[in-house]
């Protein structure tokens, strides 16, 4: 799919505030990390996750992504009545119903004529919604479409910890609760708008995704419990990632690894992201990569990296961005910008 007159004009997020170690998680687990013969410091030597981010307790997804949405429309100056679309991406829901997007909108004031509804595709989310707006603008239904998530790490994590201290805990439970210890938390909202209207220069040119729905019991979850096969889903995601980067040399511009300055990826931690590196053959040093301050933040991941690239003055004008999500599903999507 590529697009013509899409662009992603703004980026706002929120970290939430208490940093909450990998140290501090192995220490409420000791003892049963001790009877299984697991040595301390294994959840960040195998992930690379130092350190993941807690927002207060009872704190709501659609609070969160009202904050970053709040900023993000002061940042990029345009009348929330102009919103022709706000979608929301997240994996924690406020409730089973109402959506968390018409929360938001609610929140927001946006106005009756704004097009608003929740997609959920696990960590692939927030690409998907970013397809989904731009596929409007495209075909001239709206002028400026928006796309939030708010995610909150701790009472799944913290559900996972009561787990694996009961004294009954089996080393395969472990493993299957590992992968849950590496969640974070944060917020994220984008703009997206028609070519003539953005001040940014930043083109969404395309995107391509592929499915590998074989694999759709490899990582399922509820609110209070995550259940991984972390192995296995290592290896289907490398392949279907590889899978995905073949398409998108056939389909979208300018796609290779001598073109594209700067990757985007959503991150789950250093093993996965090894894995990739090598499976693409892209050079490791052109990824932007945050998990081990912030873990993985599911679909929110990915948007907040791009921030935080442009932050530290990784994107240049005119660079060719790489966007390499993926998600439980098996899911994947990569999607080309220019920035």
């Amino acid at each position: 799919m590529l697009f013509q007159n899409v662009a992603i004009e703004a980026i706002a997020y929120e970290l939430a505030p208490h940093r909450v170690t990998s140290e501090d998680l192995e220490s409420q687990i000791a003892p049963t990390m001790q009877r299984l013969g697991i040595p301390a410091g294994r959840l960040e030597a195998l992930s690379g996750v130092r350190e993941r981010r807690f927002w207060d307790y009872g704190t709501m997804p659609s609070d969160v992504a009202t904050l970053a949405a709040r900023k993000l429309l002061d940042k990029a100056g345009v009348d929330p009545q102009r919103i022709g679309c706000l979608l929301n991406t997240s994996v924690c829901k406020d409730y089973i119903e109402p959506s968390v997007a018409c929360l938001v909108h609610g929140n927001l004031g946006l106005p009756p004529s704004c097009i608003n509804y929740d997609i959920g595709n696990a960590c692939l989310g927030f690409l998907n919604g970013m397809t989904s707006v731009g596929m409007l603008i495209e075909a001239g239904v709206i002028d400026y479409g928006m796309v939030v998530d708010g995610e909150g790490a701790q009472e799944a994590v913290m559900a996972t910890i009561r787990r694996l201290q009961r004294p009954e805990t089996t080393a395969q439970e472990f493993r299957d609760n590992f992968a849950t210890l590496t969640l974070g938390s944060g917020a994220v909202a984008m703009l997206l708008c028609r070519k003539e209207l953005a001040h940014s220069g930043h083109s969404l040119n395309g995107a391509v995704t592929l499915a590998a729905t074989q694999h759709n019991r490899l990582c399922v979850g509820q609110p209070d419990y995550m259940k991984t096969d972390a192995s296995a889903l290592l290896i289907a995601g490398v392949q279907l990632a590889g899978e995905t980067w073949r398409a998108a040399v056939d389909e979208l511009p300018n796609w290779d690894d001598a073109q594209i300055g700067v990757y985007i990826p959503h991150q789950v931690g250093a093993r996965h992201m090894a894995a990739v590196a090598e499976a693409l053959e892209i050079k490791p040093h052109k990824l932007h990569l945050n998990f081990p301050t912030l873990g993985n933040i599911g679909p929110a991941a990915l948007p907040i990296t791009l921030a935080m690239a442009e932050e530290a003055g990784r994107l240049k004008a005119g660079e060719q961005v790489a966007l390499l999500g993926i998600g439980s599903g098996l899911n994947c999507s990569m999607m080309s910008v220019t920035w």
